[in-house]
């Protein structure tokens, strides 16, 4: 499935029914005495989040939403049925925003949340209503209003615990795909991967927490390179991240200019994202003198960040520490954010 975090559709609520106009039929009584019953109110169109997918990728095909209209009054003061809500699924992390504004509207964060993004039409009344001691017999009644109509901007940042950071093929797929129970693609791309992976890790001793890898980080991202921009907000909605660093890739003359690059994205495109914990993982130990290789870029490190990890994520070592680790930061960002 294509990964797509943003979406133009249009949602209309159902209109009203009409209200109707009937008499009764019964002897002495004027006209037989009205009895129209009130139009149904139109359904409305209900945002709800659900955990069975991670991406707007329905919205591709389908752009016009519209709920169902009330049903019309009937004789016999009979009120018309309301119409059906519709229900529109979208993941968790979904901002709803005014199209031409770009004001947020609702911001959908919590699982299983829900939001009435337009409201249907109100049913109109029936000759009933319109009795009076002068006018016993009115032959006429209310239509439905119509419903509310939006053009909406849907944008979804993705909600984790921990983001993964780091240059093209440093490893993230396979980081993930061995902390948790996530299956990405995995290949040496010499380019950014375009579908962000999501994985429950389950740490012993801790409670289960979501990681997700952000793909699209690489040099002048802020700016729009590759699909930077795109991706970066999705670091936003995370408790901390996890910089996860190729030992194999590293330049000779500068071991710690892929870390600076990260991080000079992060803070151009949000300078708030400059303060957010991070962990950093140095990656492939289990290439010919990466252990030595490691040490010496932890030394440098240190001084910039002194939570540094060494493992492979290729063959598990080290994992199931920083698993732990992770799991422990976890806790304690949960604490403070309650």
């Amino acid at each position: 499935m294509k990964f797509v975090d943003e979406a133009l559709i249009i949602v209309q609520a159902g209109d009203g029914g009409n209200g109707c106009v009937s008499f009764r039929r019964e002897k002495y009584v004027p006209k037989g005495g009205p009895d129209g019953g009130d139009g149904g109110k139109g359904g409305d169109v209900v945002f709800k989040t659900t955990s069975r997918t991670n991406t707007l990728y329905s919205f591709s095909f389908a752009r016009q939403f519209k709920a169902k209209r009330g049903a019309h009054g009937r004789g016999k003061q009979q009120t018309g049925k309301h119409g059906k809500d519709l229900i529109i699924e979208v993941p968790p992390g979904t901002l709803i925003r005014e199209a031409e504004s770009g004001r947020i509207i609702k911001d959908l964060s919590g699982r299983g949340e829900s939001f009435i993004a337009v409201h249907g039409g109100r049913g109109g009344l029936g000759n009933q209503h319109f009795a009076s001691s002068r006018k016993r017999a009115p032959r006429y009644a209310q239509k439905g209003e119509p419903g509310e109509m939006l053009k909406l901007k849907l944008e979804l940042k993705l909600l984790a615990d921990v983001g993964v950071i780091g240059l093209p093929n440093a490893g993230k797929s396979t980081l993930i795909s061995k902390l948790s129970s996530a299956r990405p693609k995995i290949a040496d791309y010499p380019f950014t991967t375009l579908i962000p992976s999501l994985g429950v890790v389950e740490p012993e001793g801790t409670d289960p927490f979501v990681i997700a890898d952000i793909p699209g980080l690489i040099e002048g991202a802020h700016l729009g390179a590759g699909l930077g921009i795109r991706f970066l907000k999705h670091v936003e909605r995370t408790r901390f991240l996890l910089h996860l660093i190729d030992i194999a890739a590293l330049p000779a003359e500068d071991v710690l200019r892929p870390y600076r690059v990260i991080n000079l994205e992060l803070q151009s495109f949000n300078p708030g994202l400059s303060e957010a914990t991070q962990v950093v993982v140095l990656n492939k130990v289990d290439k010919p003198g990466a252990h030595a290789l490691a040490g010496e870029v932890a030394k440098s490190l240190k001084p910039l960040n002194p939570d540094i990890w060494v493992i492979s994520a290729l063959t598990g070592e080290g994992l199931n520490p920083l698993k732990a680790h992770l799991g422990e930061l976890v806790e304690v960002a949960q604490r403070a954010a309650a």
